[in-house]
């Protein structure tokens, strides 16, 4: 089983640093173009089926990407972004930072990250894309298959904390990754490895989180 796993393209939230969660963001012009380029240097990749994140931003990336292709796209509420509650919709860039000062934690402390009373915390984002990813890995009839993910930021780097058994703490990795980037993950009885982290096939500038 290889699994291609991708963050969807960039919304009008991404690009002024709101905080998106699970309201459903559509993809802005920028977006498109990013997951049309991905679609590009996927092209050569036959996928078997997709599952995504059922938000719209996830959905239309997956829709980009396999365009012409009789491929399956399976919603997965496992693979949804993680909830913000409350903070959904506020600021956290740093000239407009619109969250209490304990929303810091989200980004260099999840371990001590305390989410807003109706949000999730890294424990509940990381338990369930767990869930996702051990259901998958022993679905027998897709072992041989070759599989698209796309999903979110936070609960990208919930999968990829899960499949490299690391520590809470260690919970971003490498950072968030970019939109649109392409993760690559062989996944075999002697269990999964990944090949490649956080790669982009567009030229374009895409400034970090």
């Amino acid at each position: 089983m290889k699994i291609y796993f991708v963050r969807h393209g960039e919304t009008d939230w991404n690009k002024e640093r709101k905080i998106q969660g699970q309201v459903d963001i559509p993809l802005n012009a920028f977006g498109i173009h990013l997951a049309e380029e991905t679609a590009k240097g996927l092209k050569d990749v036959k996928f078997d089926v997709c599952f995504t994140s059922p938000l719209g931003r996830a959905r239309h990336t997956a829709q980009i990407i396999l365009e012409g292709k009789n491929v399956p796209i399976i919603d997965d509420k496992r693979i949804e972004e993680m909830s913000f509650g409350a903070y959904e919709g506020r600021c956290c860039s740093k000239e407009q930072w619109d969250v209490p000062d304990s929303f810091r934690k989200f980004f260099d402390d999840p371990e001590h990250f305390v989410p807003a009373e109706d949000g999730e915390s890294f424990v509940d984002v990381k338990e369930r894309t767990g869930a996702f990813l051990n259901w998958l890995f022993h679905r027998e009839e897709l072992k041989d298959s070759n599989i698209l993910v796309t999903t979110h930021g936070a609960a990208l780097a919930g999968l990829l904390n899960n499949i490299k058994g690391k520590d809470l703490s260690e919970y971003w990795g490498v950072g968030v990754h970019k939109n649109c980037a392409v993760t690559e993950v062989e996944v075999t009885d002697k269990g999964s490895e990944i090949l490649s982290e956080n790669q982009v096939y567009y030229k374009d500038e895409v400034k970090p989180w």
